[in-house]
């Protein structure tokens, strides 16, 4: 975290699903070890993923975020203080920072089961399309 403070995450029901399986196999204090023993993924591992997929420039770890924001403003009924508590945002007006102490964790974990419901693959709106002839 940027801001050096702690941040309790919300999961959806499949989320923590894989994050128990992962758990489970996982002999480090980290959910997403890294290389180094005792040291959490690196902020560069997901670029390198992208890197080996082809991918870096076409998608970035932040528009991962920034998806999450467009459908919390216009697809979700969340307001748009919970989308920012989610996304960790600091709160730039100082009185009604000092007045919110609180994360709204459970209204948040509602939010992110229904991101989850949104993001999942639905059967009646894909289309298959044949690969091209080379």
């Amino acid at each position: 975290m940027k801001t050096r403070k702690d941040h309790r995450v919300a999961l959806s029901n499949r989320a923590l699903t894989l994050v128990k399986k992962l758990e489970a196999a996982c002999t480090s204090a980290f959910v997403f070890p890294g290389q180094k023993p005792g040291k959490p993924l690196s902020n560069m591992a997901m670029l390198m993923l992208l890197e080996r997929m082809g991918r870096r420039g076409a998608i970035t770890s932040h528009g991962f975020r920034s998806t999450f924001s467009d459908w919390a403003s216009e697809v979700s009924p969340y307001s748009s203080e919970l989308r920012e508590t989610a996304l960790a945002h600091t709160i730039g007006n100082k009185a009604e920072a000092a007045y919110r102490r609180g994360d709204a964790l459970e209204k948040r974990r509602a939010m992110m089961e229904a991101w989850a419901q949104w993001c999942e693959p639905k059967t009646a709106n894909v289309i298959s399309f044949a690969k091209p002839r080379a």
